[in-house]
């Protein structure tokens, strides 16, 4: 039977950075004969974080988030998932508030607050973490790891993979501010020859992922 993977998109520009390394990751689990279903975090109905409605504490919803809103079918596709692909863009030194509300509620469900047994999820399936970035490659380490060590706890075994330094729009002339922070032409330089090289890197570990 083929696994299904997972894929999340919680960036909001169709196309971009973040957008296209989830895709060539899951690209990459469908080579290894997965089977894949995506979302888009920003073209769902409206959700919310945790409420922190303790609904999830309950025995009989253990391990399984109650609020009903347009992050249910996401959250559903994940319990019964074989892996899970998530990428974000950085955002002010954090991934974006819909990554935020997602990662809240997958995370908080499979926590028990019970010191002999913290986490109640009996499926643990392979993650890849996905962070795309203005700043170098390793710019965010500290906060990659903090991601990297809940998930791993909560949802599986979590390998991070980050395109830095990225390009963010085709012509850097055409905006109203002069954005001197950066060099337009090594943007596009760096686009067009290391991007293409993330890409096959996500793809690899997408692939890698499928056959865990």
């Amino acid at each position: 039977m083929s696994k299904k993977i997972i894929a999340v998109n919680a960036g909001p520009r169709k196309g971009w950075n973040t957008d296209t390394l989830v895709t060539e990751a899951a690209k990459g689990a469908e080579s290894a004969g997965a089977v894949i279903e995506k979302f888009d975090l920003f073209r769902l109905e409206k959700y919310t974080g945790c409420i922190s409605c303790f609904g999830c504490k309950k025995e009989k919803f253990k391990g399984r988030c109650i609020c009903r809103d347009g992050l249910t079918p996401v959250l559903d596709a994940i319990r019964g998932s074989d892996g899970l692909i998530i990428g974000s863009p950085n955002y002010l030194s954090e991934m974006t508030a819909s990554f935020r509300a997602l990662y809240e509620r997958l995370i908080f469900q499979n926590l028990t607050y019970n010191l002999e047994a913290p986490c109640c999820n009996e499926r643990p399936i392979p993650v890849l973490l996905i962070m795309t970035s203005n700043a170098p490659d390793n710019g965010y380490d500290w906060l990659l790891q903090n991601y990297q060590q809940a998930l791993s706890r909560f949802v599986g075994p979590t390998e991070v993979f980050v395109g830095g330094d990225t390009l963010q729009l085709k012509d850097y002339s055409k905006t109203d501010w002069q954005w001197t922070m950066f060099d337009p032409k090594a943007k596009q330089q760096r686009h067009e020859t290391v991007f293409p090289e993330k890409c096959r890197e996500a793809f690899e570990l997408g692939k890698k992922l499928a056959l865990k």
